[in-house]
C-alpha cells in the first residue's frame, strides 16, 4: 500500500487586478463594497463576505474578481457547487483570469470532475506559466489519472522553478515508482527528506520503494522512522506487519496489525492480514474471527474470503473452504491466488475436471505463488493440437517429488504418437533414463533439442484430460538400475529380518515443511527392534544427526546420496515409510510397498479421507487424526508393522 498524492489543500490568494467599474458614479460604491467584502473574508467572516461580494456583483455584474473571491469564500464554507458556479462566472467575464481557472480546477476535482479539472489547470498554466500552485495541482491530478509521464513532466517543471517544494519531490517519487523506477523514486523521496527530515510520508514511501527493491530491512527501518515521526500512521504499521510476517516474526507482525487497527478500527486489510498471521500461529478461531470482521467492514473483500478459505482448509473443512474460494473468485474473477488455491481444494475433493483448469492459474502471479513460467519460443501444448509425429518438450517445474509423480504422463503422450523429450532436475537424470515413452532425458540447463511444442510437467493431466479414474502408472513406472540393485543385494547380504526404509523429513525450504516433516526422535520408540531399518534421508538435520548417532541400529549408507542409488536400495527393501516428500514418490513410482505419513491438512494430491491413493497402488496413507498429532500416526504404524510382518513369518 502506498499513499496517493493529494492536491494542495489551501488555495493561495494571488494579487489580482483592482476592480474596474463601468460607471464613474458607481465606482466609489463598488470599490467600498469590494474592500469591505475582502476585509470580511480575511477575517474569516465568510458568510458576510459572500453577502458583500453579492452586493458588488449586483452593482457590477461583470466584476470577475468579485466572482472569484466569492467562489473562494463559498469553497471555504464547503459549498463547492456554488463555488464552482462563481468561478465559472469569473472566467466567463475574464477568460484570461488564470487564478480563477486554477481554483475552478481545484473545486472540480473535489467534486469528482477530474477531466474538467484537468482542462481548468491546463488553462491556468497556459495563462500564467509561473503559477506553481496550478502546476502542482495539475501534476497531482495527472498522477491520479495514471498519466504518469505527463505527471512526471509537470512535477519536474515545478521543481525546476522551486526545488524546495518537498511535497512535490514526494509526488515525483510516487510517479517514478508507478513507472517501475524504484531507485529513482527512492532518490526523490530522499530529496524530500533532505528538505524535511521528519516527513513521515516520505519515510513511508521510502519503505515502499525499498520493498520493491527487495531490501526488507531497509523498508522496515523506513516504516519505523515514519512511525517515529507520526505514531498514528496506520499504513506504516500495516506495511510493517507484512514485512515481519514474511520474516517469520509472527508475534511482532500481529502486534503491528493490532496497532494499525487500534488507530483505524475499520481497516479491513489489517483485519484480514491479522487473520493470516493468526492462521500461521495456528490460532484458528481467532483467525476466522479476524476474517469475519474484515468481511463485515467490506462485504465484497475477495482477499478476505480467500484467506478464510485457507484457514477452513487447514481445519479440514474442505467443502466450506471451497465455497469461500468460489466467493472470492466470483467477486474477483481475475484473482490468480484464489484460482490457484481453489484448484488445490478441487483436486483434494476429486474434481479433476475443473481442478486442473484452475491449476493453470499458477502462472499468472509467479512472484506471489513462487511458480515461475518457462519462456520458450515454441507454442504451449495443452492437448488441443494433435501430437502424433510432433516433438514435445516436457519440462519439470517444481520439486523432485512433483517430477517423480508426474513424469509418468510421458508414456501417455507417447501413446498419442508424440516424440517426448523430458527435461528434469540433474539428480533425476540417471533414474529416469529408462522411463517408458521418453525419447531423451535432458538435465535442466543443458542444450535443448529441436522440438515443436512444450508442456510444463504438471500441466500434463489437463492436456490429457486426466480424471481420478484414469491416472496412469499406479502399479509403478520406474525401476532401479539392475546393476545397482545387484550391488545392494550383495552388500546387504542374506535377508534375515524385514528391511524397512525411513524418510522422516523433506526439504526445509518447502512452504508446508513445518507440518509435513517430523523429528526422528519421535519415531524411535515406535520402531520394533526385530526389524532392520535403513535411513533413506539424503539431507539430515542437526538434531536428527544426534538421534542417528545414538541409535546405530538404523543403518546409514553414503550411496543414498543419489536418487539412482536410493532407488536401487528401495528395490531391496520390504517397506518404505515416508512423510510426504520425494522419498514417498520415489518408492511409490517403483511400485514398492510404501506407507506415507500425512499431516492433518495433507496436500491435494492425496485426496480426502482416503487410506489409499490412485497415484500409487502400493501405497497406504496414514493421516493425522488432529492437527499436529504424529503420536497417533506412529502408534498405528507400529501396530501395523508388527501385524504385517508377524503374519509373514
Amino acid at each position: 500500500m502506498s499513499l496517493l498524492p493529494s492536491l494542495f489543500r489551501k488555495i493561495l490568494q494571488p494579487q489580482e487586478p483592482t476592480a474596474q467599474s463601468t460607471s464613474p458614479a458607481a465606482a466609489a460604491e463598488v470599490q467600498s463594497a469590494y474592500a469591505e467584502a475582502t476585509e470580511a473574508y480575511q477575517a474569516k467572516d465568510l458568510e458576510r463576505a459572500v453577502s458583500l461580494y453579492d452586493r458588488v456583483i449586483a452593482l457590477q455584474p461583470d466584476h470577475a474578481e468579485a466572482f472569484y473571491k466569492r467562489g473562494n469564500a463559498l469553497k471555504d464554507l464547503g459549498q463547492l457547487s456554488a463555488a464552482l458556479a462563481s468561478y465559472e462566472a469569473a472566467v466567463k467575464h475574464r477568460p484570461d483570469f488564470g487564478y480563477a481557472w486554477c481554483n475552478r480546477g481545484f473545486v472540480q476535482q473535489s467534486l469528482g470532475m477530474r477531466e474538467e479539472a484537468l482542462a481548468s489547470f491546463d488553462a491556468a498554466v497556459r495563462l500564467n506559466p509561473d503559477d506553481l500552485v496550478a502546476h502542482v495541482n495539475r501534476g497531482a491530478l495527472l498522477q491520479s489519472l495514471s498519466r504518469w509521464q505527463e505527471a512526471l513532466a509537470s512535477h519536474d517543471r515545478v521543481l525546476a522553478s522551486n526545488p524546495q517544494l518537498f511535497q512535490t519531490w514526494l509526488f515525483r517519487g510516487n510517479v517514478l515508482r508507478e513507472l517501475r523506477q524504484p531507485e529513482a523514486a527512492l532518490a526523490s523521496f530522499r530529496k524530500a527528506l533532505e528538505l524535511k527530515p521528519d516527513y513521515a510520508e516520505a519515510h513511508y514511501n521510502c519503505g515502499v520503494a525499498y520493498e520493491l527493491l527487495q531490501q526488507p530491512q531497509a523498508a522496515l527501518d523506513s516504516y519505523d522512522r515514519a512511525i517515529a515521526s507520526f505514531p498514528q500512521f496506520h499504513q506504516a504499521h500495516y506495511n510493517r506487519g507484512g514485512l515481519l510476517k514474511a520474516d517469520g516474526r509472527l508475534q511482532e507482525a500481529l502486534e503491528a496489525y493490532d496497532r494499525a487497527i487500534a488507530i483505524k478500527a475499520d481497516y479491513a486489510e489489517a483485519h484480514s492480514n491479522r487473520g493470516a498471521v493468526l492462521h500461521e500461529l495456528e490460532r484458528w478461531d481467532e483467525a476466522l474471527a479476524s476474517f469475519d470482521r474484515a468481511l463485515t467492514l467490506r462485504p465484497g473483500y475477495a482477499e478476505a474470503h480467500m484467506q478464510r478459505a485457507h484457514t477452513l482448509g487447514a481445519l479440514g473443512r474442505y467443502e466450506a473452504s471451497l465455497r469461500e474460494y468460489d466467493r472470492a473468485v466470483a467477486l474477483k474473477p481475475e484473482f490468480p491466488e484464489a484460482r490457484y488455491n481453489r484448484s488445490q481444494m478441487q483436486l483434494m475433493l476429486g474434481d479433476y475436471e475443473q481442478g486442473w483448469v484452475d491449476y493453470e492459474w499458477r502462472w499468472r502471479n509467479p512472484a506471489k505463488l513462487k511458480v515461475w513460467p518457462r519462456v520458450l519460443p515454441q507454442p504451449l501444448w495443452l492437448g488441443q493440437e494433435p501430437i502424433a509425429g510432433k516433438r514435445l518438450l516436457i519440462h519439470c517445474e517444481q520439486g523432485l517429488g512433483d517430477t517423480l509423480q508426474f513424469c509418468r504422463f510421458a508414456r501417455s503422450v507417447a501413446d498419442l504418437g508424440g516424440i517426448v523429450f523430458l527435461e528434469v532436475q540433474q539428480s533425476l537424470v540417471g533414474l529416469l533414463q529408462g522411463l517408458a515413452g521418453v525419447a531423451q532425458v535432458i538435465a535442466q540447463g543443458s542444450p535443448l533439442p529441436e522440438f515443436d511444442y512444450h508442456c510444463p510437467m504438471m500441466s500434463l493431466p489437463l492436456a490429457l484430460r486426466t480424471t481420478v479414474a484414469t491416472i496412469p502408472g499406479a502399479d509403478g513406472y520406474l525401476h532401479g538400475d539392475p546393476a545397482q540393485v545387484a550391488w545392494w543385494q550383495a552388500r546387504l547380504g542374506e535377508r534375515t529380518r524385514p528391511r524397512i526404509g525411513l524418510v522422516w523429513s523433506g526439504n526445509p525450504a518447502q512452504a508446508n515443511d513445518r507440518k509435513r516433516s517430523c523429528a526422528l526422535a519421535g519415531w524411535i520408540e515406535h520402531l520394533p527392534r526385530e526389524f532392520d531399518y535403513f535411513c533413506l534421508q539424503k539431507d539430515i538435520r542437526p538434531q536428527d544427526e544426534v538421534t542417528l548417532a545414538a541409535n546405530p541400529w538404523i543403518a546409514r549408507h553414503d550411496e543414498v546420496g543419489t536418487m539412482s542409488g536410493t532407488a536401487a536400495l528401495c528395490e531391496c527393501l520390504d517397506l518404505i515409510i515416508s512423510v510426504c516428500t520425494s522419498g514417498a514418490h520415489l518408492s511409490g513410482a517403483l511400485g514398492r510397498p510404501t506407507w506415507i505419513l500425512l499431516a492433518f491438512d495433507a496436500e491435494w494430491r492425496w485426496l480426502h479421507a482416503r487410506s489409499d491413493t490412485p497415484w500409487y497402488r502400493s501405497a497406504r496413507l496414514y493421516r493425522q487424526p488432529a492437527i499436529g498429532d504424529w503420536q497417533s500416526v506412529l502408534t498405528r504404524v507400529r501396530a501395523d508393522l508388527i501385524a504385517t510382518f508377524s503374519q509373514r513369518e
